[in-house]
Formats: C-alpha cells, structure tokens, sequence
C-alpha cells in the first residue's frame, strides 16, 4: 500500500514492506494463471515467487541524506521505486511527506513522438504542477538543458546525450521535497555535469531529503551521514555511513576472494598515461599527463625495493578557469581491486595552484615506499573542489611490482621501534 497521509516528522515511512514478483518459465503459463483460479478444479500456481525486498522498515527525517548501497540485484532500485511510487508494495505500508523527484532511468517516461518542450508539460503534470506552475517552471528546465534550439523538435530526433539532458533538467527543477537519485549524481559531459552536480549540492544544502543509491562508496561516504546496505532485499544494516561502507567493504572484499571469475584488472590494458588533449574544457577539467618517477626513472611498469625506493606522481591536467580548482586523489590497489590505500590534496589540505589558463600540475612524493611483496596499481582521480564530483580518472595508470629481501608479511611495513627493559632481580 503507497499513500500520501502525512505523518509527523517523518519524510519517508516504510512498515513491513515487501516486493514479490511473480516468474514465468514460459507466456503460456501466464495464461494458464489467469484462467485456472475460474475453473472448478481449483487453484493451481504456475509461477516462482521472487521475493526482492522481505519486511523494510526504514524511517528516514527532513533533511536526512542517506545513502544505499548494496550489489546488484539486492533490491537497492526496487525499494527506490517504491518510495518513488512507481511500484507498489505486496505487503506493508510506505508513506512519504511532500514532492518527490526521481533521478532513476532518465527520460523512461517520455513519449518520442512529443516535441521536447511537449514532453517537459506531461512530465510536469505527472509530478504534480498545475498549469500555472509548470508555465513558471517552463522556461527554466529549458535553459537549464541548454537544448533550446531542439525543444521543438521530436525526441525521437535527440542524441542520447540531449535525451538525458532534457530529463534530468525536468527532474531538478522541480523545486522537489525529498531526490531519490539511482546513480545519476551528476549526467551528461563537460559543463552540464557540472551544473547537474551543483544543483544537487544546492538541494543537499537547503536542506532538501535526499536518497541517494551509488556503487560509489567514497561519493556515499562523503555525501551521506547516514548509510543503509540491502543484500538480498533485506536491510543488513543502517548505522552511520563510515561504518556501513567500511562494514559493506570488508564483505567485498571477502565475496571477492572467495569467486574465481572476479573481475582481474591485471587482465585489463594499462592505458597510455599522455593524454595529448591541449585544448580547454568548458565547464569541466581533466587530466593532461601523469607520470610515475621511481628513484629518477620514469615508468610505466614499475619495480619497486619496499623501504628502499622514492616515488614521485606528476599529475598534470587543465581545467576550466572559471571554475574553482579541482583536487585530486591517489588509491593503490591490489590486483583483485582491493583499495590498500589513498591519499587526496583536500583530506592534507593541500592548495592547488594553477595557471590563469587553468593549467595545474602537483607532485606526490612517497618516499621509502612502505608496501611490502606484490603486485599494486595506481589509480589517479581529478575531483571538484569538494573532492566528491569526479572530472576524470586514470585507472590501473601505473603498475607496480614491489619487491623486497626481508620476511615480514602483509601489506604495509609500519614504522616501529625494539628496546631492551632493563632486568631487575624482581623480574
């Protein structure tokens, strides 16, 4: 059962609720189904019952931004789909307070037949505008599209690119109480993504309520105080988000040892770290070189003495000038995808400088390098200036073999220290 009914303090209320869907091995026994409860025989079940979501309770307040996480088919997009309203329970209650705007499968719900600018009415009738208010919102989603010259032309004639530009204008400008977004945090390339991404922050700052479902752990860590993991459409836990993706990260990374057909990155091409891309972004930034320097040798394919080498990163990129500067990150991975450890200019608050052209280039130096025997991977990340919306990214840039002569094990060599306690005749 969905309902409007408001109940007080609450933004979204789930009780017991449950999604089942009913699989058919083949049309026929549809069929079969709708006919056989008519005949006299009796009832007869021609189908597998699929549980998606078992007993939901989730109480989510004004304001709160929670993030979800979970693997695939866990039921994270279904339960958005019921706060949305766009699937209906099998059993229990959810209630939501105020207008929700969903950023699920953008532009599902256009008609290709439609002019843009007759798509943007329906879509607004259907969230609930009234005339009145759709004609003072109209203007708006079209400038923010940035499609102008095409809003009377058919969609059907749309790129994918202004497809997606033109649902999404629709959905953020709705002025909506509570945002489900499904992945969606920033679309299209360039400018547009970047706008996408400020409106967010925008809505996230005005105290707007926002679910937000990302296989992006650092953007829920950062984005969300509160995290909720759904694995096999039950909520395995709902507690503060460092807890949850540390807890969800650990579970990875246990499933992941345990499967023979995990996704290898060693198998995967290293892409060429020169980007020869000289001419400026508008509305956005990315990389423009990266290079890994071990003990004054520049490399792709890296051999490394743990405790003995000096690496320095040189990541070079360009950047739309009217913009604030970007930051970047730097993860080590191990080989099956396990992040080991990260380093980010804005967590050592670090200023970036860069060029009235918005040219920028950083040094990271990692002196003694403290990784132990194995194999890693460098990956690089050029983020905003809040360190959540991401430009550009050079995955697996560097590969990185660390040798070394002692026996210790793991992955880290920490700095310690031995001392001798004095012996006394009492010991």
């Amino acid at each position: 059962m969905f309902s409007n009914f408001n109940h007080p303090g609450t933004a979204i209320q789930i009780s017991q609720a449950s999604k089942c869907y009913q699989l058919y091995h083949r049309p026929a026994e549809r069929l079969k189904q709708f006919l056989w409860p008519h005949r006299w025989l009796g009832a007869r079940q021609f189908y597998r019952e699929f549980w998606a979501l078992r007993d939901i309770n989730l109480c989510i307040q004004p304001g709160e931004v929670v993030g979800i996480v979970g693997r695939n088919g866990a039921g994270k997009s279904t339960l958005l789909q019921l706060v949305c309203g766009t699937l209906q329970p099998t059993q229990g209650e959810i209630s939501v307070t105020g207008r929700v705007a969903a950023l699920l499968e953008l532009g599902a719900g256009f008609n290709p037949e439609f002019t843009g600018r007759e798509n943007i009415l329906m879509n607004a009738a259907i969230l609930g505008f009234n005339p009145d208010e759709i004609i003072l919102h109209l203007e708006d989603i079209i400038d923010f599209s940035g499609i102008r010259d095409f809003i009377d032309q058919p969609v059907k004639t749309y790129s994918s690119g202004m497809y997606v530009r033109l649902a999404f204008s629709v959905a953020i400008n709705v002025n909506p109480d509570i945002l489900v977004i499904d992945e969606a945090l920033s679309v299209g390339d360039g400018a547009f993504a970047r706008r996408s991404f400020d409106r967010i922050m925008q809505m996230r700052d005005a105290g707007k309520t926002i679910l937000f479902c990302s296989h992006s752990l650092f953007q829920i860590e950062s984005l969300c105080k509160r995290a909720i993991w759904i694995d096999h459409g039950t909520v395995r836990l709902d507690d503060e988000s460092a807890r949850v993706i540390t807890a969800y990260q650990a579970f990875l990374d246990k499933d992941f040892s345990k499967s023979p057909s995990g996704n290898n990155t060693a198998d995967q091409n290293i892409p060429d770290p020169v980007i020869d891309q000289p001419a400026i972004p508008t509305g956005s930034a990315r990389f423009e070189k990266i290079q890994l320097w071990v003990d004054e040798t520049s490399t792709k394919q890296a051999v490394v003495a743990s405790g003995q080498s000096n690496l320095i990163l040189s990541v070079a990129f360009i950047s739309d000038p009217s913009l604030p500067c970007p930051t970047v990150a730097m993860t080590v991975q191990t080989k099956d995808g396990r992040t080991i450890t990260s380093a980010a200019t804005w967590e050592d608050q670090f200023t970036i400088q860069r060029s009235s052209v918005g040219f920028g280039r950083i040094l990271l130096k990692l002196d003694r390098f403290s990784l132990l025997r194995g194999d890693y991977l460098i990956n690089v990340y050029l983020l905003c200036e809040r360190g959540i919306h991401l430009y550009d990214a050079a995955e697996g840039i560097v590969n990185v073999q660390v040798t070394q002569s002692s026996r210790l094990q793991g992955y880290f060599s920490i700095p310690c220290r031995w001392e001798n306690h004095a012996i006394s005749s009492d010991d």
